[in-house]
């Protein structure tokens, strides 16, 4: 059987649906491959696709009036982007391109409303997805609005660590690499602000910044300064290896 079945039936919106579903589903797919930096989609394309990652990572984006790159999301592998195809078409408003070296199941969005139709835990579940993204992108508006780039700074750092985080006996490695520059996109600051404020909390011996990646020494004060309710995947004691996975952290 085709590994595109396997992927489908992975991907949390359609573990539920029948075999010959998902066979009807990846008949009418298609796969692409994009290399590091190529561009998904553009704004103002039409809109009639959803796009589920099988291999690498996605980053969605949009273009600030000083020409900056505003980060709104990293997609990763079994997760779908494009969703607003679901809702009848209309045109993009974002910029998707790879971070990584990317593999992409193109779904049309008509078999996505056709499957909603049919099947009530796929209408639940893309009803979800939508108001997840949604609810993401109110919660960075208010930071945005009524934080300081610090408390940006360090609430962007847990939520990549209970994503991406893996227990070393020095603290919580967030597993991905992200250059001053992102990390500056992602809260609306810039790479001058973003590399000062890590050398100041490496000083304060609450992180350690090694390669382009972070760990963090000190978790739960990380939390409490900013009122950062942290999931029992980040409270989880190291196993007696010193390591732990956390859920989602790359192998």
């Amino acid at each position: 059987m085709d590994k595109n079945f396997w992927y489908l039936k992975n991907c949390d919106l359609f573990e539920r649906l029948s075999q010959d579903q998902i066979a009807d589903v990846e008949r009418h797919s298609s796969v692409r491959q994009f290399g590091r930096g190529n561009l998904v989609y553009l704004p103002t394309e039409s809109s009639d696709s959803v796009f589920l990652v099988l291999t690498g990572r996605i980053k969605l984006y949009h273009i600030t009036g000083e020409g900056k790159q505003a980060l709104l999301a990293l997609i990763e592998p079994g997760e779908l982007f494009g969703e607003l195809a679901i809702l009848g078409g209309g045109e993009r408003e974002e910029y998707a391109e790879a971070m990584l070296k990317s593999t992409i199941l193109r779904i049309p969005g008509q078999v996505i409303q056709d499957l909603m139709e049919q099947h009530a835990g796929v209408s639940l579940g893309v009803t979800k997805l939508m108001g997840l993204r949604r609810q993401r992108v109110e919660q960075r508006l208010k930071s945005l609005l009524f934080r300081s780039n610090r408390d940006r700074l360090t609430h962007l750092l847990l939520d990549l660590a209970e994503k991406y985080g893996r227990f070393t006996p020095q603290g919580v490695l967030i597993n991905i690499k992200l250059s001053h520059q992102e990390l500056a996109s992602i809260i609306g600051s810039t790479r001058e602000t973003v590399t000062v404020l890590l050398g100041e909390m490496q000083d304060e011996r609450t992180i350690d910044v090694q390669k382009r990646q972070i760990i963090l020494r000190k978790a739960q004060h990380l939390a409490h300064s900013i009122d950062f309710k942290l999931t029992p995947a980040l409270l989880t004691k190291p196993d007696q290896s010193g390591e732990h996975l956390l859920r989602g952290a790359e192998a």
